[in-house]
């Protein structure tokens, strides 16, 4: 059955290939991927996918969905579409679409005799907003069993791991004053922010390992030669593990208030977005990776060491899911790369689409031809997650 599915896949490889060059030359940013999700819409209706446009509250968030029979399991495949501002497709987010419909419409035209759904989920605006947030509050991707996804790598990988994250705005308020003839009259925001900025160096130094904190400025509050009563700074706050990453979070707004009380100046705290840590399920890890030997996927390579940030996260701490990462650039290349860029639409970014559409559709295969798989996945996510809660 996998050779059928496999020999589907490269039937329609060139139209699948033509959708990557589209989305990669028409780059679109976030919530504006008009073309983009128009293209895979498009693509999904003429084989047969009912889709829903416009859900989770975006109007280029799309759902389509296909069932053969009743009661068999539920295969979510999610895509992203957004490019980078500025910079393009910088992160292979335009061979996304064109892989899951690739392995979407393999099962739907191949696989007859089991029962089971496939909904492919379009999510827009991944590099900014992180567009799955919203979709997760909006009660999207209720109505599948496990999420798969895919991306282009240096290596072909699945992650064990990701950095939960919690992006802070910090405004500070104080009384403005003449610099030079009455300072003793102001309250400076600047000072506070440059407290607050002493105050997390002391904190790093009590704080786990791979616990990270980045900040910069926004708005440094004017004129040399006045007391600027406001000021502005950014925060971003990392851990693999979104339990301790709030316990450093309630920290962090500490420093702030005390950096506010040392100034007599007042202080805003606005949380901005919050990913969670992937919860790993190690057995979806290695049905991913056994289709990707199957496929003779380039460059195998054990999960990754060093991850960032996704809002795929948040999707994978309330359900099971994993993301098989295809080799398409050289080793060391870093994503959001003029090098990542330069590779787009080369002849490994194309032969990843195809990869990776034959590794989605094995292993969805997999889950649907084996019940008691969905049911080890199942109980597996349970476990780690319970442990990551404590």
């Amino acid at each position: 059955m996998k050779k059928d599915l496999f020999e589907y896949i490269n039937k329609i490889s060139k139209d699948l290939i033509n959708m990557s060059d589209f989305i990669f030359d028409n780059p679109e940013i976030g919530l504006k991927e008009f073309k983009s999700s128009e293209t895979i819409i498009n693509f999904l209706e003429k084989y047969g996918f009912t889709v829903e446009k416009g859900i989770g509250g975006f109007e280029t968030a799309f759902k389509a969905i296909y069932e053969n029979g009743e009661n068999g399991p539920s295969i979510g495949l999610l895509c992203e579409y957004d490019a980078l501002e500025n910079l393009g497709h910088a992160c292979g987010h335009h061979m996304q679409g064109p892989s899951i419909v690739g392995a979407a419409i393999a099962l739907k035209e191949v696989l007859k005799d089991k029962p089971y759904k496939i909904v492919v989920y379009g999510t827009p605006a991944e590099e900014t907003i992180g567009g799955k947030l919203q979709m997760v509050k909006e009660g999207c991707f209720k109505d599948i069993d496990l999420a798969l996804m895919m991306h282009g790598s240096p290596t072909t990988t699945t992650d064990v791991k990701s950095l939960a994250l919690s992006n802070f705005t910090v405004k500070f308020h104080g009384t403005r004053a003449h610099a030079a003839l009455a300072p003793e009259q102001g309250r400076s925001a600047l000072d506070g922010i440059i407290l607050l900025f002493q105050g997390i160096e002391f904190l790093r130094e009590h704080i786990k390992d791979d616990t990270r904190i980045h900040y910069t400025i926004t708005n440094g509050g004017g004129p040399a030669n006045v007391v600027p009563k406001f000021a502005e700074a950014k925060f971003s706050l990392r851990s693999y593990d979104r339990v301790y990453l709030d316990s450093v979070i309630e920290r962090f707004k500490k420093v702030v208030q005390g950096a506010a009380l040392m100034t007599e100046t007042t202080c805003e705290i606005e949380e901005t977005k919050s990913l969670n840590n992937k919860i790993p399920v190690i057995k979806l890890n290695d049905i991913l990776m056994e289709n990707a030997k199957l496929v003779n996927a380039p460059r195998i390579s054990p999960p990754r060491e060093k991850t960032g940030s996704t809002d795929f996260g948040n999707l994978m701490y309330n359900l099971p899911g994993s993301c098989i990462r295809i080799a398409f650039v050289p080793e060391g290349t870093s994503s959001h790369s003029d090098e990542f860029l330069a590779a787009g639409k080369s002849e490994d970014a194309h032969k990843a689409v195809i990869y990776s559409a034959e590794i989605l559709a094995g292993t969805a295969y997999d889950i649907i031809d084996n019940p008691n798989l969905l049911k080890e996945i199942q109980e597996e996510f349970q476990i780690n997650k319970e442990k990551s809660m404590n």
